[in-house]
């Protein structure tokens, strides 16, 4: 994935995460609020840390249809 890509998906992540706390936060919730935080934190982090699987054909194992 480009790295464009990512920023942009890691962005808007962030906004939602801080949307979703801010939200949280105004209604009086402690447990979601650090939830949605936590979660929002893990995915950016998780995006960036695990490749992406790249599939490589190998020969002769699938006849071509």
């Amino acid at each position: 994935m480009p790295t464009i890509v990512k920023l942009t998906i890691s962005l808007i992540v962030v906004l939602v995460a801080a949307a979703g706390y801010a939200l949280q936060a105004h209604l009086g919730q402690v447990g979601p609020k650090y939830a949605v935080i936590f979660l929002g934190a893990f995915m950016v982090i998780a995006m960036w840390l695990f490749p992406e699987v790249n599939r490589k054909e190998i020969r002769g194992s699938a006849a071509k249809s």
